[in-house]
């Protein structure tokens, strides 16, 4: 029997009613998990019997809101009250030709509460629910939506729903094996559970006019005295136990065989994304050396644009005469690269004394080198190894004359010299240039950067070598 309550009453009239005029909801110890709030009937707290949802869309069970508007010409919803004291909304008016009824999602003792009273609720008719239960609910399932949820959640899980079905099998399997050893004798007829609900054999008796073998039973309700012999009684259960049994079963193996399609089906979609899946890895493996092999093209493109640029620039600044001019911008710049060793000297293009003459090259240290670094410019003469070197003779022996123009043509910076023939710098090259030779000392760093000198002017300077070719 429910306990007594007074909750969400405190504003009624007159004093609360006695149990036979209030039947309160079921007590919330009935579930296994404490319910949710949405369970619980809006006046008594107890888990709702015969739901009733108000227009506001608060919850009472079915008596309690009878009670209620008895007591009450213009009730207000408690909840809607303890949410807002102000309401006067009519909404929260309650009456009950004005509310409808609705199950919901109740726990399951809940529900087995309900299925054993005489009075079951109705199913929620109005469009405030409109979602349906998965085909899986009478296994354990608990998902609710729409007919399309319901498919994307079957389709999904059909691992979990397989697991669940094992599970029930097996306790089918158990209840079989214990009803079974309950006919033989082999366990007392007081412990046998018929389908986990908790019902002894007694309550499994059938009821008054129902013909077995053309005889009726007339004296069979739990209490009463047995006509016929226990053996027969258990033979009888244990026919309605299998009976139920290979019902459900039979049920479970169309559910399996329905699953074990969809399976299959899953299967061949899984082997078939794989093959397309190879196909294309094999697709853009073959992109990818395709554009591998671009590459290398273009790298070799590139590399030969680059020596075009090169013997581009040659033509252009090539001299064929034995004179040629060199200018040297960014001095400053190159200066400090020199004098912090990051560019020690510069090479300048290379130019021949005839068409078909010596090839050669000027290097300059504008920091210094040698006797002169640090407090000299110094000016080199390069011999190259040419195209035509087989046919000139050697060693190289003419007069190579150096000059530092004044960019105001007044004072010219001249330094001339005739080549050592013993020196390894004049004989014929065997790498790409021999060791240069020329003039250390060739310009006082002081006297390059002095301002009475145009040596440097707009950050250029202009060397310029001569030689000899008589």
């Amino acid at each position: 029997m429910a306990e007594k309550t007074t909750g969400g009453l405190q504003d009624a009239p007159g004093s609360s009613p006695d149990e036979n005029e209030f039947p309160f909801g079921y007590p919330t110890n009935i579930c296994e998990d404490v319910p949710d709030q949405k369970y619980l009937c809006s006046n008594c707290n107890n888990i709702l019997k015969k739901a009733l949802q108000t227009l506001c869309g608060h919850r009472y069970c079915s008596a309690c809101l009878s009670w209620i508007v008895r007591n009450n010409k213009n009730a207000i919803c408690q909840k809607c009250k303890e949410e807002d004291p102000s309401t006067l909304s009519e909404g929260s008016l309650l009456a009950e030709e004005r509310e409808h009824s609705c199950e919901g999602n109740l726990c399951k003792e809940q529900k087995r509460v309900q299925t054993e009273t005489p009075s079951k609720e109705n199913n929620c008719s109005t469009p405030l629910i409109n979602k349906e239960g998965c085909r899986f609910s009478e296994v354990g399932c608990s998902f609710r939506g729409s007919k399309e949820k319901i498919k994307e959640h079957e389709k999904t899980a059909v691992g979990a729903h397989m697991l669940l079905l094992l599970q029930h099998i097996k306790q089918l399997k158990a209840s079989l094996c214990t009803a079974a050893k309950a006919a033989n004798g082999s366990i007392p007829q007081s412990e046998l559970n018929v389908n986990g609900a908790g019902k002894s054999i007694s309550d499994l008796l059938i009821p008054g006019g129902l013909e077995i073998n053309g005889d009726p039973e007339v004296d069979c309700f739990p209490g009463s005295s047995f006509s016929e012999d226990e053996s027969v009684l258990q033979q009888l259960v244990r026919e309605k136990v299998i009976s139920e049994l290979e019902n459900k079963l039979h049920v479970f193996e169309n559910i399996v065989a329905v699953l074990n399609k969809e399976v299959e089906t899953s299967n061949l979609e899984i082997t078939a994304f794989r093959r397309q899946s190879e196909l294309d890895q094999n697709i853009i493996r073959g992109l990818e050396l395709k554009i591998a092999e671009l590459h290398r093209c273009l790298t070799q493109k590139d590399a030969g644009l680059s020596s075009l640029h090169k013997s581009l620039l040659f033509s252009e600044q090539a001299s064929y005469d034995g004179v040629f001019l060199w200018k040297i911008t960014d001095v400053g710049r190159k200066l400090q690269d020199s004098v912090s060793g990051r560019t020690v000297s510069l090479y300048s293009p290379a130019f021949y004394t005839a068409k078909y003459g010596y090839k050669v090259c000027l290097r300059v240290y504008l920091n210094g080198d040698g006797t002169g670094k640090g407090t000299h410019v110094s000016l080199f003469f390069v011999v190259m190894r040419g195209d035509y070197d087989a046919l000139l003779p050697w060693p190289f022996r003419h007069k190579v004359t150096f000059m530092l123009l004044d960019q105001n043509n007044r004072e010219h910076i001249i330094d001339a010299f005739r080549p050592d023939l013993t020196s390894a710098s004049f004989q014929r090259p065997v790498n790409d240039m021999n060791v240069a030779s020329g003039c250390p000392m060739f310009l006082p760093l002081s006297k390059l950067q002095s301002p009475k000198y145009a040596y440097v002017k707009e950050d250029t300077l202009f060397l310029k070598c001569i030689i000899e070719t008589n």
